[in-house]
């Protein structure tokens, strides 16, 4: 029997495709809308975060500071859709106003994270191999050091307070960053492009600003993206231990200190501004880690 369509007698069957073999209609843009969901999801998470930071008046129905001990302890519901804490204050209002306190600190403590560890990683990776002995030196102390442990060891040092928080969480983690970065740049520093400017006579500042900064610095997106959840996470453990701002803001790791207090009795006061650290942690991750799998097709 002859395969070629072309070649056929009239009595010869024709193969078509087994049933179960063929895609149902509509399932290909099912599984890549269930695929895109995460990302979806995280980037909606963050926008409105976003959004409430800048605009917390246009999303927030209440004074995130008011009073109204006759709404004390009330529980979520349509007068107060997240409930109130002790002192009658709206729960949603200052979830809402403490995302720009909450996102200001984690964006500049990654900041600080980040400006660290490229000067630690550039001399670690450009700059020889004593400087390097010696800045990876330096980066094994801090990493034998437990990341909380060295915020609180420089927050004793320099005193509690938002701006020594902000530092006291960009030393925390700028070690990983700097490893990141040193690895990126001795990989740039053997490569062809690199060598092929050294053959050509170009100066070691002028391979280091054309050629290897620009190209090391390609990661340093998903790393400050990755970086802003995990600093808000810290910045929160920080303001749980009374470190950070001091009460009554509305800051979401003050919040979750102050309604510890009251746990048994209004789960609400730390259920929602636990939430919301950990909305912004985990689409955070998944955001960095769709800008990684972006980059490297």
């Amino acid at each position: 029997m002859s395969l070629d369509k072309n070649k056929l007698s009239p009595g010869d069957p024709v193969l078509a495709p087994h049933p179960s073999t063929r895609p149902a209609p509509g399932t290909g843009g099912l599984r890549a809308l269930a695929a895109r969901l995460p990302l979806l999801l995280s980037a909606t998470v963050l926008a409105f975060f976003l959004l409430a930071a800048i605009f917390p008046n246009l999303l927030a129905p209440y004074d995130p500071l008011a009073i109204n001990p006759a709404d004390a302890f009330s529980g979520p519901g349509p007068g107060h859709l997240l409930g109130t804490d002790e002192s009658g204050r709206d729960i949603y209002s200052r979830i809402i106003h403490g995302a720009r306190p909450s996102l200001l600190i984690g964006a500049a403590a990654t900041a600080i994270g980040l400006g660290l560890a490229l000067v630690l990683g550039t001399i670690a990776g450009f700059g020889g191999k004593w400087l390097d002995f010696g800045v990876g030196r330096v980066l094994e102390v801090l990493f034998a050091l437990p990341g909380l442990l060295l915020a609180l060891v420089f927050i004793a040092l320099a005193g509690p307070g938002v701006g020594t928080t902000v530092v006291a969480v960009g030393l925390t983690t700028a070690p990983g960053y700097a490893r990141m970065i040193r690895a990126q740049i001795i990989a740039l520093r053997t490569s062809p492009m690199v060598e092929a400017a050294t053959v050509l006579g170009r100066t070691r500042s002028r391979i280091l600003a054309i050629h290897i900064l620009p190209n090391a610095l390609a990661p340093i997106a998903v790393l400050g993206t990755l970086g802003l959840g995990q600093a808000v996470l810290w910045a929160a453990s920080l303001s749980f231990l009374g470190l950070g701002a001091p009460p009554p803001a509305p800051e979401w790791g003050a919040m979750l200190s102050a309604g510890r207090t009251y746990l048994a009795l209004a789960w609400w006061m730390t259920f929602f501004p636990g939430l919301a650290i950990v909305l912004v942690a985990a689409a955070s991750t998944v955001l960095s880690r769709a800008m990684k799998a972006a980059g490297a097709r």
